[in-house]
């Protein structure tokens, strides 16, 4: 798959909306004008998350505690294995733009990810913000804090930095195994943390797989 084209993997066994508070106990999910979240039975919503409206999560992906996921005037589509660490918050744009995040991609804690595009493989570093219309390109870093603006775009091999972002340095190849890496351990991580969410508060969570 090119780095410059935008894979999402829609999940593939959606659970029902009546289902949803017993899936992912503790997590907040609701519809909004009537339209529910679409999220694959295989992922991971943790206690304290929150999740509305026009939003669909692939299979294997992972919504941290404290993150918020809004797709009230515009949908929010995330791919396969993809993560979104905690205090996370994802919103769109009324006119324009929904936001786009492809398969395997790694947002830090903190992230504000709004009205944009992360194309699979990419990784949003803690605290960092990408504006309306940016797009992330797989294998490209987005540094911690750093605050990418309207409709720029973050290359392939490239780390951004700073406020506003602007590249900083091309990344050398050793570092693109480590971001699939990463992205690989958190859809580990997620079934233990779920399994916990079982046993505290009393669910009938099927495991993950």
């Amino acid at each position: 798959m090119s780095s410059t084209e935008l894979t999402i993997t829609p999940p593939a066994d959606p659970v029902p909306a009546a289902e949803l508070a017993a899936r992912f106990p503790g997590a907040i999910i609701l519809p909004f004008d009537g339209i529910w979240p679409k999220i694959d039975a295989s992922c991971y919503v943790a206690p304290g998350a929150v999740v509305v409206g026009q939003v669909e999560i692939g299979p294997e992906s992972s919504i941290w505690y404290g993150c918020v996921l809004r797709g009230d005037v515009n949908h929010i589509h995330i791919g396969r294995g993809t993560n979104l660490q905690d205090g996370t918050i994802v919103h769109v744009s009324r006119l324009a733009h929904p936001t786009l995040i492809g398969d395997d991609v790694t947002i830090g804690h903190r992230a504000m990810i709004h009205a944009c595009t992360l194309m699979s493989g990419a990784f949003v570093g803690m605290s960092a913000t990408v504006l309306d219309g940016a797009v992330v390109e797989g294998g490209a870093i987005v540094g911690a804090g750093a605050l990418v603006g309207n409709d720029k775009r973050v290359v392939t091999g490239e780390l951004w930095g700073g406020v506003p972002a602007k590249k900083l340095r091309d990344l050398g190849e050793e570092g693109m195994p480590r971001l699939a890496a990463t992205a690989r351990h958190y859809s580990g991580l997620a079934a233990s943390h779920q399994e916990i969410a079982r046993e505290v508060l009393g669910a009938a969570v099927v495991p993950i797989s």
